[in-house]
């Protein structure tokens, strides 16, 4: 069921997209920030057309079918986090203080005054 509702989800959207392509453009998209074309009657608005129409359709639809894959997802949830999930946790014979062996952390300083330095690569 959630396979279907995902594909009707994603027609919606690429419908949309191209719906939205295929309407005239009004001209002041700019026109309140500075650039664009600065005329123009901006004080009425002229009736939807059927684009328009098909455009909030297909809108409230995509909002719709949001809303039901979040609502099945969170019903499928296991409550758990996936980081609760992992399976590489440090192993637990290590002592307290010992950095783990994949620790990207440097060595700890060695207690004889001796200065850090790379290991060897041979």
């Amino acid at each position: 069921m959630e396979n279907i509702v995902l594909a009707i989800h994603l027609l919606l959207a690429l419908s949309l997209v191209g719906i939205v392509l295929l309407q005239p453009s009004e001209g002041g998209g700019l026109g309140g920030m500075g650039g664009g074309g600065g005329g123009g009657n901006t004080a009425t608005r002229p009736a939807l057309s059927g684009l328009g129409k098909l455009t909030w359709a297909l809108a409230a639809a995509f909002i719709t079918t949001s809303l039901i894959l979040t609502i099945m997802a969170a019903q499928t949830a296991t409550g758990t986090s996936v980081m609760d999930r992992m399976t590489g946790a440090p192993a637990e014979d290590a002592p307290a203080g010992a950095p783990a062996e994949d620790s990207l952390l440097p060595p700890p300083a060695q207690e004889d005054g001796d200065p850090l330095v790379p290991p060897r690569a041979d």
